[in-house]
């Protein structure tokens, strides 16, 4: 299931789209990816899997999150995530480059921030926070 909650306050932030539209994507398929496993792992009477998207106006910047209720990441691997060519996914099911590259587009290209909050086997909840003069800063 996928859950939206948009601030209709948020306005608009001035960025690269398809540089954006690539962190998204990653953060939601990595989403979909921990609500299945844990969907096919689990024994839980009720289990709902849910991906949830919410927008929230910080007067010069904008927040987004993507929340899971999926495995959650473990402690130890945590700080290791937006490293380049790490994964937790089995071989053949990800490269390890789709947070790193996350991470460069969200804070080098955008000058925003992006962070995790997880439990592991509860959720995982990526916070972006963007400029509203992102792109224009990315441009310069």
């Amino acid at each position: 299931m996928l859950e939206r909650s948009f601030d209709p306050s948020a306005g608009e932030v001035n960025v690269f789209p398809q540089e954006m539209t690539r962190v998204f994507l990653n953060l939601l398929s990595n989403g979909f990816y921990a609500t299945t496993k844990r969907s096919a792992e689990t024994q839980e009477q009720g289990y709902q899997p849910t991906v949830s998207v919410a927008t929230r106006n910080l007067d010069n910047s904008v927040e987004i999150t993507i929340r899971d209720n999926g495995d959650g990441i473990p402690a130890e691997v945590k700080e290791k995530i937006f490293h380049p060519f790490f994964t937790t996914k089995p071989p053949g099911k990800g490269t390890g480059l789709g947070l790193s590259l996350s991470h460069d587009i969200v804070v080098k290209q955008h000058g925003g921030f992006i962070e995790v909050d997880t439990l592991a086997g509860e959720f995982t909840e990526f916070r972006v926070i963007l400029p509203r003069s992102a792109g224009s800063k990315a441009a310069a």
